[in-house]
């Protein structure tokens, strides 16, 4: 079954995105970074500690994407040049110069915002030291902070991959609503544990619907587990 936790005004989902999102409102946004299919999670490709694991060896499928455009009154889709996206003028570029020669010097977004492209200059460790990351693909909240601001009349932002809750953790400080989805029950209970902490900080925007000191609240148990 998949459990709906409630932290704030975020209310985020341990499930398989593919059975959750169906189930959920259209949202202003979706801002996502799927799996990339290239291995990212495997130790010999990470540059965390950890087991290998499998959750990247595979792109998710095409129809998943149609669907995150129709829950989605805007799309942002982390890594767009690996998928089977519609062509669109409004990439976003993370530059992450200066990288050392073996690494990419920037990642792509693809939109489905008519806009000019645009870019955010920024370190992979920006805000959290790479070796402190708790996510071999964690991209710096300022990155997702920036990313929104990108986005038109933004109160709802829904991320289907959450991973370590990175776009919730963005959301908290800009006081928008977040829906999250993760199937990993690690980086599920590392993205309540940092998503929970952001709404323990000092509001962004003075009119934020929750208050700063709201706890983990456990929610519904609502759909069939992913096998």
């Amino acid at each position: 079954m998949a459990e709906k936790v409630t932290i704030g005004n975020a209310e985020l989902w341990h499930g398989d995105c593919r059975e959750v999102l169906p189930l959920l409102p259209r949202f202003d946004l979706i801002l996502t970074d799927p799996p990339y299919g290239i291995g990212a999670a495997r130790g010999s490709h990470s540059n965390l500690k950890m087991d290998d694991e499998a959750w990247d060896d595979a792109t998710p499928p095409d129809w998943l994407f149609g669907l995150m455009r129709e829950k989605g009154r805007q799309l942002i889709v982390w890594g767009g040049n690996y998928f089977n996206l519609p062509p669109t003028r409004g990439f976003l570029f993370w530059d992450k110069s200066p990288m050392p020669p073996s690494y990419a010097v920037g990642e792509m977004a693809w939109t489905s915002i008519d806009m000019n492209a645009a870019k955010w200059c920024g370190k992979v460790g920006d805000d959290v030291p790479v070796k402190d990351r708790d996510h071999p693909t964690q991209k710096p909240v300022r990155l997702l902070e920036w990313c929104i601001s990108k986005a038109e009349n933004v109160a709802s932002v829904c991320d289907p991959f959450m991973g370590s809750g990175t776009t919730g953790v963005a959301c908290a400080r800009m006081g928008l609503q977040f829906v999250g989805i993760e199937r990993e029950r690690k980086y599920f209970d590392i993205a309540c544990r940092r998503i929970e902490q952001a709404y323990a900080q000092p509001r962004l925007f003075e009119d934020a619907k929750v208050g700063a000191g709201d706890t983990a609240v456990q929610g519904d148990m609502l759909l069939p587990a992913n096998a």
